[in-house]
């Protein structure tokens, strides 16, 4: 979208339409996050095809990483860190959500959550005051 262009759910639907759409949100230590992004990491760059899954590597919010597809297995994902700077703690617990979970018990369907998220936002507007100011040129204005 363009920016100043009004969001629709044709929009929503356009980048969230797949048929593995279910949400979830789980515990995982700083570990476990990297063993996640090295399988994913995994399924695309292993040298040999028969591994080669396909798929997308993850895009993340919250955190950045590098990736080497070159490197071995294991060793692809780096310089894990936090929005602020600080490194991922292996050993510490983070709360992850996402969707195209692996899970078979996912949760909401991710447009329908968006869309929830959406309307609850406008719903939570600030309400925008009209502000009558008066105009000698207007017969029909009545100062207080």
């Amino acid at each position: 979208l363009a920016a100043g262009e009004p969001a629709r759910m044709e929009d929503l639907l356009a980048q969230t339409a797949i048929t593995y759409g279910e949400t979830y949100a789980t515990a995982m230590t700083g570990a476990q996050v990297k063993s996640a992004m090295e399988d994913v990491c995994d399924n695309l760059f292993n040298p040999d095809p028969y591994y080669q899954q396909g798929g997308d590597m993850v895009r993340a919010g919250g955190f950045s990483y590098s990736c080497r597809p070159d490197a071995p297995s294991g060793a692809r994902i780096g310089d894990m860190t936090l929005a602020d700077g600080s490194p991922l703690d292996p050993a510490k617990t983070y709360k992850v959500a996402g969707w195209a979970s692996v899970s078979p018990q996912g949760g909401k369907d991710v447009a329908d959550l968006v869309a929830a998220h959406w309307a609850s936002a406008i719903a939570k507007a600030p309400p925008k005051p009209v502000t009558l100011l008066g105009d000698d040129r207007d017969p029909g204005y009545i100062p207080a």
